[in-house]
């Protein structure tokens, strides 16, 4: 006979991992993966954590209801084939997060796997004076420049118009530094360029063919 949702909640009500579900439901993984996936497509579960972190599953009998529109994580989720764990719930309240914006936003984080996810972002913009106020506002306009180079090398991206790049390239007064201490072993030729550290190789990339 097939537990019930409300079954299912009664016993996990909480913050779970994924081997505590299994036991608490005596069911393998694979099994216990697809219910929270069943349940969090029914606004039941909120996921936290993912990568070095392990990965907890805040689960609710009531639904968690979303206020205002999508924030960086989702945008990036919903534009971009690699996809991110939310370490947690962010929307925006007051207006919409543009993609020119997010692009910036995930830049300015210095976060490996977030910057990564966001390259597929510049094939969807559509301002890019834009893209260069938000830049200048967080001082990484060379950064911004080379890793656009450097995302058509690997997809189809959307023009930056030659004047904007001159603009991003002329940037004074920057940090080198995209990601702490990581430096490109194959892209030192867009180092050179843009006097910034790319923090991808070529490997790295290899997830925007899976």
């Amino acid at each position: 006979m097939k537990e019930s949702i409300e079954s299912i909640l009664k016993k996990l009500e909480g913050l779970n991992t994924i081997d505590l579900i299994e036991r608490k439901l005596n069911v393998k993984k694979n099994t216990a993966i697809k219910k929270i996936s069943e349940l969090r497509k029914l606004g039941y579960v909120e996921t936290r954590g993912g990568g070095k972190q392990p990965r907890l599953y805040r689960i609710s009998r009531v639904k968690r209801e979303k206020i205002g529109n999508l924030g960086l994580y989702d945008t990036i989720n919903k534009n971009s084939p690699i996809k991110l764990v939310k370490p947690y719930e962010h929307r925006i309240i007051m207006g919409k997060l543009s993609i020119e914006e997010a692009i910036v936003r995930a830049i300015k984080s210095g976060n490996f796997r977030l910057i990564m996810a966001s390259l597929a972002l510049f094939n969807k913009i559509k301002n890019c004076s834009e893209l260069y106020q938000f830049a200048k506002k967080e001082n990484i306009r060379r950064k911004v420049g080379a890793l656009y180079e450097l995302t058509r090398k690997i997809m189809k991206v959307k023009s930056i118009d030659e004047k904007t790049m001159k603009l991003l390239m002329n940037a004074k007064n920057e940090k080198k530094f995209i990601v702490e201490g990581l430096k490109s072993k194959d892209f030192i030729d867009l180092q050179k360029k843009w006097n910034v550290f790319i923090p991808f190789n070529k490997a790295d990339l290899e997830r925007y063919k899976e």
